[in-house]
């Protein structure tokens, strides 16, 4: 039997897997979504979408009224480089050995993929605009600073008027600098021209051109206020009287059932007067206002730009940042005032204006965001995917959140936070413990470490501690 074989039936049927094919990928290339990567520095939770109705952050909490909030989310480490160093390797600070802010993370780890590597090696256009490395604030402003420059296409490195500037600031702890002492400056002149307005501006401008790129893009923003020293325009100095300033809630004798390394500010407030402290706190909140006005900028132009769409918003903080709590200031505590940090995903087709209360950790951040956008992550990293919890916040989850702190003395303090319970050791225990029941103590007044009503529950968490941290390592 012979059989005829139609060519033009063939030729139809060749053209058709093609065309399907193609246009499969370019569905494919169409639908992966763009990356918002939006990092602040040194901001707490005194966000108006946290519960701190003072503070003015209109912009922070329409996020959050638009995407995910988690509630008890908490960094690795209470400071800026090996928080940063941890999120962007997906590796616990242990692991990259950055403890201070000298270190770079490949010195221990070469051939890390950090996160935004990730999505470069995976065909995303990535840029980064201000501080996502560390970078020394306020000397390294307008450099790369510690950057990672695989990690990128293009690096842009605003410097404003606050940087020229930096000689009128006003040093309420001048035996400190600029960058680590409560310091702060009532500017003159624009938004745009101060260093992170400059960061809003500079996305923008890669914003509007992502729109004639072919290629989806991981957009990097830095921004490096509410970091010391604390500069804003004044109108955002305006916003907050200095008498209407609220002072943190002390105890009498609240310090004495703490450990004395647990203790970074000393003595306590520097020992300033209560005048000093409100001055300090009111520079803080204008800082972060100020901060707040240009992510609203980079947002707007996100919905202008018709790109809200298809794009995916991470807004997160290295760390938090005590104003006060215990008489201390600033970062490196393991109190959750400096452990706990803002964090809200906003992703197209999630619904959004949700809250979840479950456990999380920066580490999570990255294998969230590539399970996001379908991309294979390394195998190794130490975080676990949010995106059951971004569907549904009060889905079961087991996790813990673990952050760890190194005294200059070499006191190692390592603290484990459940949904309700935070336990803290010194020097795995020798210096000293501390035990929070968050359900009835949100402020951390009362160590219950001693008590022996908590005994078991203590144990649990001595078991979890030992299992993060193995002894010995």
């Amino acid at each position: 039997m012979r059989y005829f074989v139609d060519f033009r039936s063939v030729l139809f049927l060749f053209l058709l897997v093609i065309f399907c094919n193609s246009s499969g990928i370019a569905r494919q290339e169409k639908e992966q979504p763009n990356i918002l990567f939006i990092a602040v520095d040194d901001l707490n939770n005194h966000e108006g979408t946290y519960g701190q109705t003072y503070v003015k952050t209109p912009n922070i909490d329409r996020l959050a009224l638009e995407g995910i909030q988690f509630n008890k989310a908490y960094n690795q480490y209470p400071l800026c480089s090996p928080s940063r160093s941890s999120l962007l390797t997906g590796h616990t600070p242990d692991v990259t050995k950055v403890y201070e802010l000298k270190t770079h993370f490949r010195e221990t780890l070469p051939n890390v993929i950090t996160l935004p590597q990730l999505f470069k090696n995976s065909g995303y256009f990535t840029a980064r605009v201000g501080k996502i490395y560390h970078y020394g604030v306020p000397s390294q402003i307008g450099t790369n600073g510690l950057d990672d420059s695989i990690s990128w296409d293009i690096r842009i490195n605003p410097k404003g008027r606050d940087k020229a500037e930096e000689s009128a600031v006003i040093n309420l702890t001048p035996d400190r600098p600029l960058g680590s002492a409560l310091s702060y400056f009532n500017a003159q002149g624009t938004d745009e021209e101060q260093t992170d307005g400059l960061i809003a501006t500079e996305a923008i401008k890669l914003l509007m051109q992502s729109k004639s790129k072919r290629k989806p893009f991981f957009l990097a923003v830095g921004f490096f206020r509410p970091h010391t020293p604390y500069v804003a325009p004044k109108k955002y100095f305006d916003l907050y009287p200095l008498q209407t300033v609220p002072l943190p809630k002390q105890l009498p004798n609240d310090l004495d059932d703490i450990p004395e390394d647990a203790l970074f500010t000393k003595p306590a407030h520097w020992g300033l007067s209560e005048e000093k402290q409100r001055e300090a706190l009111r520079a803080y909140y204008a800082s972060i206002s100020f901060m707040d006005a240009q992510l609203g900028r980079v947002l707007n132009a996100l919905d202008e730009l018709d790109l809200t769409k298809n794009t995916i918003i991470v807004f997160w903080s290295d760390h938090g940042y005590n104003v006060g709590h215990h008489g201390q200031w600033m970062k490196q505590s393991l109190f959750e005032t400096s452990a706990r940090v803002p964090l809200i995903f906003r992703v197209p087709r999630i619904s959004g204006g949700k809250r979840s209360d479950r456990t999380v950790e920066l580490l999570d951040i990255y294998p969230t965001l590539a399970e996001l956008a379908d991309i294979p992550a390394p195998k190794d990293l130490e975080g676990e995917s949010l995106v059951p919890l971004l569907h549904n916040p009060k889905a079961r989850w087991s996790k813990s959140a673990y952050t760890q702190v190194k005294r200059p003395n070499g006191v190692i303090g390592r603290s484990v936070r459940t949904e309700r319970w935070r336990y803290t050791e010194w020097d795995a225990g020798k210096a000293g413990a501390e035990l929070y029941d968050h359900e009835t103590d949100a402020n951390e007044f009362y160590n219950l470490t001693d008590d022996p009503a908590y005994e078991k529950i203590k144990q649990e968490l001595i078991i979890a501690l030992k299992k993060r941290f193995p002894p010995g390592e």
